[in-house]
């Protein structure tokens, strides 16, 4: 089989354009829209996203978290707040978004400082998650060294029996971020590597409109 050149994979983007006279002026209801495109068009997970924090040295990392919900305050998710990532938003509130929606060949950037959540919204989403994903939240002490497999199913087993009545309560190093935004770019693909991109940034209290070279 002949070697593949990396540099030869690329993609002719054509499907639509992105022009300011299209957008909405506030860049929340201008996601919602593409969301909304993007729930018709039956994307797997479209609500899959990078999250990019750094420490307080500023090493950076990312991951993929699944947004769970939207309003004007921010974006929000779900995670172990003694996880690295976790660490990291503690030791600096800022991080980045990025949602890639390849079918619509569009991205989404999103950035801004995060908070937790109040726990009443933590505890109403935890409430709505089936029992296994519960008991996971308890059983695995995300981003640490563990020995083995073994050893994570045995923290399951152990909390299976723990909450065997069925009332499994929120764990208290579990619960929702929400990003606000400060920036947020709409990123579209366009032909010879043309691309359009909008940028939103807010200030005195309102959001600036621009357009970004390719």
């Amino acid at each position: 089989m002949a070697d593949i050149n990396i540099a030869d994979i690329r993609k002719e983007y054509k499907l639509q354009s992105l022009l300011e006279k299209d957008v909405d002026a506030d860049p929340i209801r201008q996601f919602q829209k593409w969301w909304n495109e993007a729930m018709m068009s039956n994307i797997e997970e479209p609500n899959a996203m990078t999250l990019a924090a750094s420490n307080k040295e500023g090493k950076p990392s990312a991951r993929i978290v699944l947004l769970k919900s939207l309003s004007n305050d921010g974006f929000v998710f779900f995670t172990n707040y003694e996880s690295r990532k976790g660490n990291e938003l503690k030791e600096n509130p800022q991080a980045a978004l990025l949602f890639f929606w390849k079918e619509l060949e569009r991205q989404v950037r999103v950035e801004g400082t995060v908070t937790k959540t109040d726990e009443q919204k933590s505890t109403a989403y935890f409430v709505s998650r089936p029992a296994l994903s519960k008991i996971s939240a308890w059983s695995s002490p995300q981003s640490k060294v563990i020995q083995s497999r073994e050893e994570l199913e045995n923290n399951v087993l152990k909390y299976q029996q723990q909450f065997s009545d069925g009332v499994i309560p929120r764990p208290p190093h579990w619960g929702g971020y929400v990003v606000k935004p400060t920036l947020i770019e709409f990123w579209q693909g366009r032909p010879s590597r043309l691309h359009d991109r909008l940028q939103y940034t807010h200030g005195n209290d309102k959001w600036l409109i621009e357009r970004l070279a390719p």
